[in-house]
């Protein structure tokens, strides 16, 4: 079974960092593209990076020089680094993966919503001022 499980979340406040984890099992893990999005309360799952096999990576511009995507391919998991804290990345974090790089990717960079391959089941973060 393709499995995705996120850790990591809590409360911090504005300014302050935390360290997402996300462990995959169940597929290839040197195969997928894995993602970190967001949901907050009435908006839109965000795409806000991406990290491939090859260590390529991608960040939207709303997180772009505060976060940090990294992989251990030994140990199957991404991490997702999150530096000056904002009250508004308040949300739920999922991973996600696919093996088409590209439908990824253009989620980050354009807001092209895809339907992937597999998803954590989420994480809370919550930011206060």
């Amino acid at each position: 079974e393709m499995q995705l499980v996120e850790s990591g979340g809590g409360l911090v406040q504005a300014g302050g960092s935390l360290r997402l984890s996300c462990a995959a099992s169940g597929f290839n893990f040197d195969r997928y593209t894995i993602g970190w999005f967001r949901q907050a309360p009435g908006k839109e799952r965000e795409a806000i990076s991406c990290i491939s096999s090859d260590g390529s990576s991608y960040y939207s511009d709303s997180v772009k020089g505060r976060f940090i995507i990294s992989s251990n391919n030994a140990e199957r998991t991404v991490y997702l680094q999150m530096n000056s804290l904002k009250p508004e990345d308040t949300a739920v974090y999922y991973c996600g993966a696919d093996s088409l790089r590209s439908q990824v990717r253009r989620w980050v960079l354009f807001g092209h919503h895809a339907d992937l391959e597999v998803w954590g089941q989420g994480i809370m973060v919550t930011v206060s001022s």
